[in-house]
Parts: C-alpha cells; sequence; structure tokens
C-alpha cells in the first residue's frame, strides 16, 4: 500500500508509541511513497532517519524533481534497505534546446540591465514572451516603472510590450493573467520572483533574463532574528521551504538555480537565457549549492517532532546536513522555557499536547494556553490568521492612500493580534465574501487559506480535547493567552524612545505596518523579529510586566521587570515609511 507524506507525518509522529516490529506503520505499508515538493523535503527526510533509527523493515520510494539535491550517496535503513537513492529513474519531461549568453563584464545596476535586455529582445529577437526573474515586489515594481517609461518615450516604434507582475502579495486575480494568451503580433514580459522557477508553467516562454539574485531568509541564533537578504544563486539549488507556521499550507518552491531558470526558456520550443553575470562568475563564483534549509532556521519545530517520535540524544542524531550546534541549543531552551521539555529533556505532558499541533511550539502552546483563559476560538482566529504565508492586505502604487486609509480602518486597542481578529470576524460576518475583500484591499487568498487552517486546527484542538468556547469582550485575556506562549518576544521602551528585547537588549522598531506604530505602549510583545532595512517587530501587541512573571516565573526575574513609572518617557514615535525604507 502506498503512504502518502500528510499521513506518514502524523502516524509516525502521533503513533510512535506503537510502532513496533510488524505492528503500526510498518506492517500496513510497504513503500510510503511521495511526489517531493521541496517543503516536503525537510520534514520527510527527519521521518525516514527516524525509521533508520528504529531500524524497521521499510522501503521508502522518494520522488524528487532535482536529482542533484541527492549528492550525499545513499541513506540506509537499520534492515539494510536503501531509503533515498537504492537507484535512479530519471523521467525526461519534453525540453528543447536553451542557448545561454552571459556578460562580458558584471552588471552594476541589474534592474536598469533587465530593463535594457527586454527592449533588446523585444526590438531584435522574433516573438516569444520574456521571463524576467527578479528578487520581489519591489524589484519588481520599479522594473515595470522604468520599462514603461521607457516604452512611452519610444512610443510606437516597438511593438506593443505587455508587462505582467507576479510575486506573492499581488492579488490571485492580478497573478492569472499572466496564463492568457498573448494577443497576436505583441509580446509579454513576465516580471517574477522565484516562484516562477518551478511552481508555475507559463506557456509560450522562450526568453529568460537571469540576474543571478534571489531572496533568502537565514536565522541568527544569538539574536532570534530572520534576516531576508539578497543573495547570488546556486547553479543547482536544493529544495527549500517559504517559511510558514504550517508546513501543511506552505507555498512550496525550489531555492533559486541558474540551471532551474534557464529550463523555464526551452519548454515549449528552443529558447534563449540571457545571465546577467559572467561565465566566469558562473564557474567559479556561484555554489554549487545554497546552505541546507535545516542550517538556516529556527529549529523549534523539529526538535520538538524529533522528541515526540522518542529521539532523545539529538546532538548524536544523524541528520543528513547536520545543524548548527548553536541552533540546536536555542531550539531546546526555548522548548525548556515554553514547558516542553522537562530538566533531563525529556517530553512532558505538555509538551506532547504540543507535538499534536503543526506549528511553531509557540504558537502550539497559545492554542493551548487559550483552555485556561477561556478564549479558544478568538487564539484559533488569531493563529490562523498568523500562519498565512504572505501579506493579509494589498497596496496598489496607484492607490497607496486608499489601501492604508482601509487598512487603519481595521486598528482596534491592543495590537496586530487583535487586529487580524478583527479582520476575519469581520470576513466571517460577511459570508466570507470576495467582494468585501476587494472592497477593503484585502487577500482574499490569504484569508481563504487561513479559514483552511482554521478548520485543521480546530480539528488538532478538539483531539487534545480543548472546548472551544469564545469571549470576544476579554481581550486582556486574549493578550495573556497570547502572552503564555510568545513570552520569549518582548520588547520594553527605553527612556531614549526606541524599544530593547528584555532578554539580549537589542534594539528594534516597531514595524510600519502595525496598528502600534505611532504609539508608544511601555510593553510589546512581538510574534516575529526580522531584520529588512533595519530591524523590525512584526505583528506586535500591548502587555503588561506582570503577566510576564503569571507567564513565566521560571524565565523572567522580577527586577528584570522592573518598571520605572517615575521617569519620562518620550511622547511621539514612528517615522514615515519612505524614511524606514518601506514601500
Amino acid at each position: 500500500m502506498k503512504l502518502t507524506k500528510g499521513h506518514f507525518t502524523r502516524t509516525s509522529c502521533l503513533d510512535w508509541s506503537k510502532m513496533s516490529r510488524g505492528s503500526g506503520l510498518t506492517s500496513r505499508y510497504s513503500s510510503p511513497v511521495r511526489h517531493l515538493m521541496p517543503k516536503s523535503f525537510l520534514t520527510i527526510l527527519i521521518r525516514l532517519q527516524y525509521l533508520e533509527y528504529q531500524s524497521y523493515s521499510l522501503m521508502p520510494v522518494l520522488v524528487i524533481g532535482n536529482l542533484n539535491y541527492l549528492t550525499k550517496g545513499c541513506v540506509t535503513c537499520g534492515s539494510g534497505a536503501v531509503i533515498v537513492q537504492p537507484f535512479t529513474c530519471r523521467q525526461n519531461g519534453r525540453r528543447f534546446p536553451v542557448d545561454i549568453y552571459y556578460t562580458k563584464a558584471p552588471e552594476a545596476d541589474y534592474i536598469d540591465a533587465s530593463v535594457v535586455s527586454i527592449l533588446q529582445i523585444h526590438a531584435t529577437q522574433p516573438l516569444g514572451d520574456i521571463l524576467v526573474f527578479l528578487t520581489g515586489q519591489e524589484e519588481i515594481e520599479t522594473c515595470q516603472e522604468m520599462l514603461q517609461d521607457r516604452i512611452r518615450k519610444l512610443g510606437s516604434k516597438i511593438k506593443e510590450l505587455i508587462i505582467l507582475p507576479v510575486y506573492s502579495n499581488l492579488p490571485s486575480d492580478m497573478q492569472a493573467k499572466i496564463f492568457m494568451p498573448t494577443p497576436p503580433g505583441a509580446r509579454k514580459v513576465v516580471l517574477a520572483t522565484n516562484i516562477a522557477e518551478t511552481s508555475l508553467t507559463i506557456d509560450n516562454i522562450i526568453y529568460v533574463i537571469d540576474p543571478g539574485f534571489c531572496k533568502q531568509n537565514n536565522f541568527n541564533s544569538r539574536t532570534g532574528m530572520e534576516s531576508l537578504i539578497v543573495v547570488p544563486i546556486s547553479r543547482v539549488g536544493p529544495p527549500c521551504l517559504v517559511k510558514s507556521h504550517l508546513p501543511l499550507y506552505d507555498f512550496v518552491i525550489l531555492q533559486a538555480s541558474a540551471n532551474q531558470r534557464a529550463g523555464r526558456a526551452g519548454r515549449v520550443a528552443a529558447g534563449k537565457c540571457f545571465r546577467l553575470y559572467t561565465a566566469w562568475a558562473y564557474k567559479h563564483e556561484m555554489e554549487d549549492n545554497t546552505i541546507p534549509e535545516i542550517q538556516r532556521i529556527n529549529l523549534g519545530n523539529v526538535v520538538l517532532t524529533l522528541k515526540a517520535l522518542g529521539i532523545q540524544d539529538l546532538m548524536n542524531f544523524d541528520f543528513l546536513d547536520p545543524p548548527p550546534h548553536e541552533t540546536m541549543v536555542l531550539a531546546l531552551e526555548q522548548l525548556y522555557a515554553l514547558g516542553a521539555l522537562n530538566h533531563k529533556g525529556e517530553l512532558t505532558k505538555l509538551g506532547r499536547r504540543m507535538a499534536e499541533f503543526p506549528v511553531d511550539p509557540m504558537m502550539a502552546k497559545i492554542l493551548l494556553a487559550s483552555e485556561k483563559y477561556k478564549c479558544s476560538e478568538e487564539i484559533l482566529t488569531i493563529a490562523s490568521m498568523l500562519s498565512v504565508n504572505g501579506a493579509i492586505f494589498y497596496r496598489p502604487k496607484d492607490k497607496l492612500i486608499h489601501a492604508d486609509t482601509a487598512r487603519k480602518n481595521f486598528f482596534v486597542p491592543g495590537g496586530d493580534h487583535l487586529m487580524l481578529l478583527n479582520i476575519y470576524n469581520q470576513w466571517s460576518d460577511t459570508d466570507f465574501s470576495t467582494q468585501w475583500c476587494y472592497e477593503n484591499f484585502i487577500q482574499y487568498r490569504s484569508l481563504k487559506r487561513a479559514r483552511d487552517v482554521r478548520e485543521q486546527l480546530a480539528g488538532l484542538m478538539q483531539r487534545v480535547e480543548i472546548e472551544l468556547v469564545s469571549n470576544p469582550t476579554e481581550t486582556v485575556n486574549i493578550r495573556k493567552a497570547i502572552t503564555a506562549g510568545y513570552f520569549y518576544h518582548v520588547a520594553r521602551l527605553s527612556k531614549d524612545g526606541h524599544y530593547r528585547t528584555v532578554k539580549h537588549q537589542q534594539s528594534v522598531t516597531i514595524h510600519p505596518n502595525s496598528c502600534l506604530f505611532e504609539e508608544l505602549p511601555r510593553w510589546l510583545l512581538y510574534h516575529e523579529l526580522v531584520f529588512t532595512t533595519k530591524e523590525f517587530m512584526r505583528q506586535v501587541t500591548e502587555i503588561e510586566s506582570k503577566w510576564l512573571l503569571e507567564a513565566a516565573p521560571h524565565y523572567y526575574k522580577p527586577r528584570e521587570l522592573e518598571d520605572s513609572t517615575n521617569r519620562k518617557m518620550p511622547k511621539q514615535m514612528g517615522k514615515s515609511r519612505s524614511e524606514l525604507g518601506i514601500h
């Protein structure tokens, strides 16, 4: 019998104690078969390595589109069955030859070079659509504006060129335009992020322009902060996840790779790929593969999963790509602080309940804490909204004022978590209307995903016997429940008008999209800390310091939370979006 990844994950994790030889998972399935989307790769390897650890007689078959990742040879079960690469069965799709062109010298401005290349192709090459890879929304919008400006100046000298952007925060109806047939005699140019490397197949792409960069998330275990940075792509590139707090609902892509990008030009006919970097850079400067994802993420969920599977000695666990020691230690410390592990590093009763949820351990903790504070329905909604990978609001450049006004209409006292609750509840009151989302500049796709996640989490809460109750007027209880899981993420306002994290004294700033951006709460709890143009706290909520002692007396000492009420605090803070480099 074949076993899918989803059922494999739940069965192996939740029924680990029943998995003895001749019973449970291995007696019911002979070959777990999974077409491996990259997001699943890390998860599935951990489960497979668990089976190796337990010496189960199981012959998994993994199907993956990028065979270059399997560079470390075979991974074998204790029974001798080869897991990852017993043999390679290549099924070639239809491919046409692709000519590769390099620049003679490095480009100082790859966005401008992309615009020039687009116009040169349009003026000199036969008809066929163009795909351009850029790193994100800001670059795409900049490139689009530059291209439109130059097309206006050229006027009727060139044929029609249709510019179509595509990135994750673009509304679905606008993304869908890239799949529409190109009018006769015209050419379309698609400005895309690396979402177009594997997740999208666009007909009639003949030309690819590859500047050679992508955005990559990196987790700093010292500060607990994620950085989204622009980095050179690799030549090949291993599977990569797009971060979300709910693995079953992540959007999956492959890590940027030069070969993968070039391949998009040879789908329907012979194509050409114009690389805006030198051949020398491709051969000598680009890495063969990027840093494996497990070495760049917060390992809290990975460690909790392994503990739930019964793995105790994590430091000697045979990871395919060993994670950094300090990141592993941080994950263990966080799980201990959350009460998921005891002083021996063993899973507690609370930790076992947390492991039932396929979310970040801190989020799992607030779901369980909602039982105590009688606000499980509200926390369920907030957790679902936080799990959405992508922006809730859409800010079209030609309607920025209208979009910002619409967003401010959802502001509520207390912070962003309560604002997310307000958005979802208002949408629910309209019977989940698409039109309502359009009128309020809200991504319907994001809310729909949140609703799907909510249904899944609600089922898991019932599984752990948490009664779903609603108490919308008690916003203090809602914020206390959030504090129970995110007490690790707290910042205090200093006399100089800046926020600093309590434990590491890191200087941080409220993100301009927050409803508390122009306010100055003394104490803030944040969902995540990210570095873009500076260190930003995203999704912040006002709390009281005494709640921290209530939620985590083992973690905070009273003197750390002393609040000097005599000293004068600044009355106003916050710069404009443009001053902070946010668009």
